[in-house]
């Protein structure tokens, strides 16, 4: 089975979905199994470049993936080393770069933007971007714009002339068909897939998640120490366990992975 759109024509995937390239939780395991059955693994470009490159080695050869990289924490050589080895580079959280674009297409790789405003996704095409991620408000983790994402995609996908890819809450088939009847090419799922069994989260923290409805979230900087102002989608729990934990909590925004020993109720 093959779902046909411009994403999966671009990438040569089976099925229109994108993995986040989630910070700490993202693995050549988890990216390999969402390439395996028919999607776009990605990697997160925030590591240091030998354990960037570890897992880009680890990476089957016969699948495409990306890397995803935050402009706060970017290292360029990291750009450089992993360009020419994967079918996708984005950025995201920064000003569209044209002279970061031209460097992933100097090795032969499509580039991408995530963007949370059409202004945004504009300035992404004008710089050169082959796709850009429209990312809606209800997105987990670093949020960078305020409009829903139905709205949000919409708007993009009627303002520039490249695939648009939905982010943002999109956890079952319903809101898949709802981003692609709305204008998507494709979809982006984070959260989702930390309950993965390739997922290196803190099984506490997988189970939290699945717990959680619509309304256990909120949208906060407190986890903020290392990258201020920057708002962040977060379990509402999290922020009343790291209040109760009084001077003794360090807000970072490090996430629980499988070898986590703190307190995961604290963790974002």
């Amino acid at each position: 089975m093959t779902l046909d759109s411009a994403f999966t024509r671009m990438f040569g995937c089976r099925f229109p979905i994108q993995l986040a390239g989630m910070g700490g939780f993202a693995s050549a395991d988890l990216a390999a199994a969402v390439s395996a059955a028919g999607g776009l693994g990605m990697l997160s470009g925030v590591l240091p470049l030998g354990d960037l490159t570890a897992q880009v080695a680890a990476m089957p050869r016969d699948g495409a993936f990306g890397v995803s990289f935050l402009m706060p924490f970017l290292d360029r050589r990291n750009v450089e080393e992993v360009a020419p080895r994967c079918a996708l580079v984005e950025f995201f959280y920064g000003d569209p770069s044209a002279d970061l674009v031209a460097t992933v297409h100097d090795a032969g790789t499509l580039a991408g933007w995530q963007v949370g405003s059409v202004d945004e996704a504009r300035a992404a095409v004008d710089a050169g971007c082959d796709v850009v991620v429209a990312q809606g408000v209800e997105a987990g983790g670093h949020v960078r714009g305020t409009t829903p994402m139905l709205e949000l995609v919409a708007a993009v996908a009627g303002g520039v002339d490249v695939p648009v890819v939905a982010a943002g809450g999109i956890g079952d088939a319903a809101t898949v068909r709802a981003a692609l009847d709305t204008g998507a090419a494709g979809v982006r799922v984070g959260t989702r897939f930390l309950a993965a069994t390739e997922s290196v989260a803190h099984p506490a923290y997988v189970e939290k998640l699945i717990a959680a409805g619509a309304d256990d979230t909120v949208l906060t900087t407190a986890f903020g120490l290392g990258w201020p102002d920057a708002p962040h989608r977060v379990l509402r729990s999290s922020v009343a366990a790291g209040e109760a934990l009084g001077s003794a909590q360090r807000w970072t925004p490090e996430w629980p992975d499988a070898a986590y020993n703190g307190d995961v109720s604290s963790r974002a």
